[in-house]
């Protein structure tokens, strides 16, 4: 997992969804018991993610979607090199 990317993408989750940062962890299950995030927040993840790094994510696996770190992995294999 790339750490820069990680603290990006929490520190849109925190500004953008409102999640204290303190409850958050790379960890964290976004949409399950941890934080508890819903359909329509990932339509705000989406669109976080295509304009920080540029990668459309509509589509992807949910799997990619579980915690902050596979989200990482995510835009680290589809970041253009």
């Amino acid at each position: 997992m790339n750490i820069e990317i990680a603290e990006k993408i929490k520190k849109v989750l925190v500004d953008t969804l409102r999640i204290p940062e303190d409850e958050l962890e790379f960890d964290s299950e976004l949409f399950g018991e941890d934080i508890g995030l819903d359909s329509i927040d990932s339509i705000e993840i989406i669109a976080c993610i295509d304009e920080l790094f540029g990668i459309d994510m509509t589509g992807a696996p949910r799997e990619d979607f579980q915690t902050i770190e596979t989200l990482a992995n995510y835009v680290e294999t589809h970041k253009e090199a």
